[in-house]
């Protein structure tokens, strides 16, 4: 498979200035700007994913970079390179450093898709709390679950107008990423 082609200056714009979730139109770009240095991918035993931690200063500089997992030493090695050789990045989004956690995958059947946007402006549903677990030492928590304040009207305006239209590919993306997750083994027997 081919490498996807490197982000746009238009996409590139638009990561740098997209706040929301994490600068997630930021974090996109980076992993695509990677995969596209990378080169093209053959079926293999030099195929793999490796998982990396970035962080990127709010210069847009590269600070620290981690690999976590790594399912070829050939892949993570490429994406080391491409990294090292990357272009001058914007400036992060917020002003702050930005740190995140990506896949990059060097497969000839992988496509990570673009993002889907339009639940960004919606609050995190809550994280799940075990309510009969317990440490031993921390005093018992309420059995009611943690409740989401409704979002400031003025703060939901800003997010509404951030968020771009979602295109036919990150929606195919999307729904291919739901598929592969919730997918039965036996589907199609």
């Amino acid at each position: 498979m081919a490498a996807p082609p490197a982000p746009t200056a238009e996409e590139w714009a638009f990561a740098a200035r997209y706040t929301n979730k994490n600068s997630k139109g930021y974090r996109y770009s980076w992993g695509q700007q990677v995969r596209s240095m990378m080169g093209t991918a053959f079926e293999g035993p030099d195929q793999g994913m490796v998982r990396l931690r970035v962080e990127i200063a709010p210069d847009g500089t590269l600070t620290r970079l981690e690999t976590l997992w790594s399912t070829s030493a050939v892949a993570e090695q490429l994406a080391r390179q491409a990294i090292s050789s990357m272009p001058p990045l914007p400036p992060t989004p917020t002003g702050k450093p930005l740190l995140f956690e990506k896949t990059i995958s060097f497969t000839p059947h992988a496509v990570d898709g673009p993002p889907v946007y339009r639940d960004d402006c919606l609050p995190d549903p809550p994280a799940f709390r075990n309510r009969f677990a317990w440490n031993g030492t921390s005093p018992g928590g309420s059995d009611e679950p943690e409740q989401t304040a409704p979002l400031d009207p003025q703060v939901l305006e800003e997010c509404l107008r951030q968020l771009p239209k979602d295109s036919l590919d990150a929606e195919a993306a999307h729904d291919q990423r739901w598929l592969e997750q919730w997918r039965s083994p036996n589907l199609g027997r």
